[in-house]
């Protein structure tokens, strides 16, 4: 099943309405050191967000694998033949600020290694055992089913959908598009505050703001930039004078308003993109991700031209739903997230606004510890990344999990019960984006949950 695919087949119309206002472009930068310069001087007023989102579950214990022997012998014990061998993690060990209890290691998986550095700097933070609640949730309320808990666990379409939007499959707008809903007023070209690199998702999608969609190489254009159909040039033309027209129904009238505010932000995001070309990005290798990565990059660099002071993006990289071939598949997935990542971070150092930027990574649910054969089952809680200047590095969020079956932390084949929900993650995001406390309610409805003194991580400064 292409994920992607479905959610974009499901939110066309809603796509369709994810067109620009009209504006003016002018050129901005032409090579990455003026990059640096521009992005400087409006450092003081610029922030983005950037979720990288792991379609089909990524596995956790993969991922973020526990090192100190004790630890790792229980790891093992759980999953011999998915394993990785302790011996590979040492060039890998996370060796925080402030030390784990109870003389808790941890190590990224070895394709993680380009991340090291980052961490090393101290702008990477690991969040532990993050995951969808409704509120916060012990074993003994789960088993007895004494509390609310997010619909339909351990189901792909709702768990994204709830990540994304507090609510499952269905949800009409995201906690991405509600932030924007609070703060595209501050951006010249308001149509500008959500973009989607990756197709569409409800993650962007606010109750007024509406997300703009790019490709890898530039914005999406309306009828392909098509200069004829069926063979015809008059019959182009003729199709978009139709669709711009005017007329007595207020249907007609308001598809020619969208459709000239899709070709004017075509124009205008176009114009701007042309004056910072992909190759002024050298640090990106190849790959799908690390092209949305790119994208996302050089729309940052042409923020200030296009009036946004405040941003929001999504990119994303499936895959991960790893009932099979574990060992075979998720490390070449993990390899493209910590390229990906790893030059995005660097190139935002570059452009002078690493403070300003900030990225971190969401997925489904994680997955089971115990093995499935050579693959791991649906989960709920998992570990995640923060990487930006503005990150409290080196350090770990949250309390480690135990590790094994039926420990307090377990729902069941070393399902995580999460210990950080979403929300507590967003909010934490979100403070930082400059949402106030008296607005996280909006944009998070099941925050009032939880107790204010929690609302923040703590791993942004």
């Amino acid at each position: 099943m292409n994920i992607n695919t479905d959610q974009s087949r499901r939110a066309f119309l809603k796509r369709s309405a994810a067109l620009g206002i009209a504006g003016s472009a002018a050129p901005f930068m032409t090579s990455l050191a003026a990059i640096g310069e521009a992005a400087a001087a409006v450092s003081t007023d610029y922030r983005a967000l950037v979720c990288v989102f792991m379609y089909g579950g990524n596995d956790y214990a993969n991922t973020l694998t526990p090192y100190d022997q004790a630890s790792y012998n229980q790891y093992q014990a759980a999953r011999s033949n998915l394993a990785i061998p302790r011996a590979d993690l040492a060039a890998t060990i996370l060796n925080p600020i402030t030390a784990l209890p109870g003389g808790r290691q941890y190590a990224l998986a070895p394709t993680l290694a380009p991340l090291m550095p980052v961490w090393n700097a101290g702008r990477m933070a690991v969040v532990l055992n993050v995951g969808t609640l409704v509120q916060p949730t012990t074993k003994a309320q789960y088993t007895a089913n004494s509390v609310r808990l997010p619909p339909k666990l351990f189901s792909h379409n709702d768990q994204q959908s709830y990540w994304q939007a507090s609510n499952p499959e269905g949800a009409t707008s995201g906690w991405g598009g509600r932030i924007g809903d609070l703060l595209q007023s501050g951006n010249g070209t308001a149509t500008l505050t959500c973009i989607n690199a990756t197709g569409n998702a409800v993650f962007l999608t606010g109750r007024q703001a509406i997300q703009y969609s790019v490709g890898t190489t530039g914005p999406v254009s309306l009828l392909n930039n098509a200069t004829t159909v069926f063979g015809s040039t008059t019959a182009a033309s003729t199709l978009r004078q139709l669709m711009q027209g005017t007329g007595t129904s207020n249907f007609i009238a308001e598809h020619a308003t969208i459709s000239r505010r899709a070709i004017d932000t075509f124009a205008q995001v176009n114009s701007a993109l042309a004056t910072s070309p992909a190759a002024n990005f050298p640090l990106f290798q190849a790959g799908n991700l690390s092209d949305q990565m790119r994208m996302v990059a050089r729309m940052i660099s042409v923020s200030q031209e296009l009036g946004a002071r405040r941003q929001i993006f999504l990119v994303s990289i499936g895959g991960f739903d790893l009932h099979d071939n574990l060992l075979a598949q998720q490390p070449g997935l993990l390899t493209n997230v910590a390229n990906a990542m790893r030059a995005f971070y660097d190139t935002t150092v570059q452009m002078g606004i690493a403070d300003r930027v900030t990225a971190f990574t969401a997925s489904d649910f994680g997955r089971t510890l115990a093995s499935n054969d050579d693959g791991s089952d649906h989960g709920w809680g998992s570990m995640h990344f923060v990487v930006g200047g503005a990150v409290r590095g080196q350090q770990f969020y949250g309390t480690p999990p135990a590790i094994g079956n039926n420990t307090p932390d377990d729902v069941g084949q070393g399902r995580l019960l999460p210990g950080i929900s979403v929300d507590q993650y967003a909010s934490t995001l979100a403070s930082w984006f400059g949402v106030s406390g008296g607005n996280m309610s909006t944009v998070l409805p099941n925050i009032g949950n939880y107790n204010p003194s929690s609302w923040n991580v703590g791993f942004l400064g």
